[in-house]
């Protein structure tokens, strides 16, 4: 198979956020990424800056330097476009390429709201595509799959995940992430880091068929502070810092039975200190399974710090710790490439396989636009029902 040539939206030297040269370029730079793919082109705010970048990482003089996304989706040896930009910018930058048929792998979230997402994918499946919510690839979901899919724990009755977004202090945000504070700009603590748990959640588990929701504004005003801290101010949210939803998970899974109930408690900042920012546990017929991790990031920046899985057998009454791990070629990328890697691989499997359409077997499988179009339906509902309450 030739190798999938790609343009990366957002690699830059300078950028606020360093998703694109942390969490792909170590894949798509390595041996195994080279093997399957190819940077042929960069995608910035201006072809300037987009030629700076390609000095700064040290990419060859071949790869083409844009500053449009039109003239970006106008080129006819680009095959995927990566976007690794701040949320509202997804679309404009995207959907050129998108509609000129080329693949895409967009970060998470797709874009601004549920109704931007219907506009840019045209409420279609998109299976030449892929949505960054590795999180459903993550080595822990896949075991938490396997001990399911087994009958160990018997099948599950209920499910409970409590998540703290702890890489942030409870009140304070850096100057480049002060857009976690506005809301319209649709990414921040709530869309990503539990976006991101719920989305796995839901993968193992299955979707809600119905749920309640309350969210709440604990802290209204937030600190920004710029690089050495020696100049706060502060700035108004308008964003929720505190998250609790319970609903009735939809039939469908096997190893759940129906009208099983689902909660989830989530909270922007640190945890109660020396306990975990992140348990869930999955209460079956015969046993039950606990994970926990040092954060709501299982889907990146959790595996720093262990991450155990631990079952316990109601029948004996004793527990039992679950072992895990990486793919061996995964191990040598570092831990926020890790997960991401696995989508890239995936997605390369099947493109060399002739890209069938339609769903794909468990193991091959990965979320595309159109998951994320589901998934911001969701939080649709759940903003709407926030929206309620505040009037009500």
């Amino acid at each position: 198979m030739a190798p999938i040539r790609v343009a990366l939206i957002g690699l830059s030297s300078s950028a606020k956020t360093s998703w694109a040269a942390q969490g792909h370029l170590p894949y798509l730079l390595s041996p195994r990424g080279i093997s399957r793919y190819t940077i042929v082109a960069l995608l910035n705010s201006s072809a300037a800056a987009a030629e700076a970048a390609r000095e700064y990482f040290t990419l060859p003089s071949s790869v083409k330097a844009y500053g449009n996304p039109d003239d970006l989706a106008a080129d006819s040896d680009v095959d995927l476009v990566v976007c690794c930009t701040r949320v509202d910018t997804h679309g404009l930058t995207t959907g050129p390429s998108i509609r000129a048929g080329k693949a895409v792998y967009v970060e998470w979230p797709l874009v601004e709201d549920y109704k931007q997402a219907v506009v840019l994918t045209g409420d279609r499946r998109v299976d030449n595509s892929i949505i960054g919510l590795q999180g459903r690839v993550s080595p822990i979901v896949l075991k938490l799959k396997e001990i399911l899919h087994s009958g160990r724990v018997g099948r599950v009755l209920s499910s409970d995940v409590r998540a703290y977004g702890n890489l942030l202090p409870n009140d304070t945000l850096p100057d480049g992430l002060s857009y976690f504070a506005d809301r319209k700009v649709g990414g921040n603590p709530i869309t990503i880091a539990y976006g991101h748990t719920v989305d796995y959640v839901h993968d193992v588990l299955g979707e809600f068929s119905s749920f309640q929701s309350r969210m709440q504004i604990q802290r209204p005003v937030v600190k920004i502070v710029d690089g050495d801290h020696s100049r706060p101010r502060e700035m108004k949210s308008d964003v929720p810092d505190f998250l609790a939803i319970h609903g009735k998970l939809a039939r469908g899974k096997a190893y759940v039975v129906d009208d099983a109930t689902l909660s989830l408690t989530y909270r922007t900042g640190l945890q109660f200190k020396g306990t975990p920012g992140f348990i869930w546990t999955i209460n079956g017929e015969k046993g039950e399974i606990m994970v926990t991790a040092n954060g709501a990031y299982v889907h990146s920046d959790s595996y720093k710090d262990p991450i155990e899985i631990q079952i316990h057998d109601h029948d004996t009454d004793e527990v039992a710790r679950v072992e895990w791990d990486w793919q061996d070629w995964q191990k040598d990328l570092p831990y926020r490439s890790r997960i991401v890697a696995e989508l890239y691989e995936r997605f390369a499997h099947w493109w060399g396989n002739g890209k069938p359409a339609g769903d794909l077997p468990e193991g091959e499988d990965w979320p595309r636009l159109h998951d994320a179009v589901a998934r911001m339906k969701e939080f649709d509902e759940l903003f709407q029902q926030y929206d309620a309450q505040k009037s009500g």
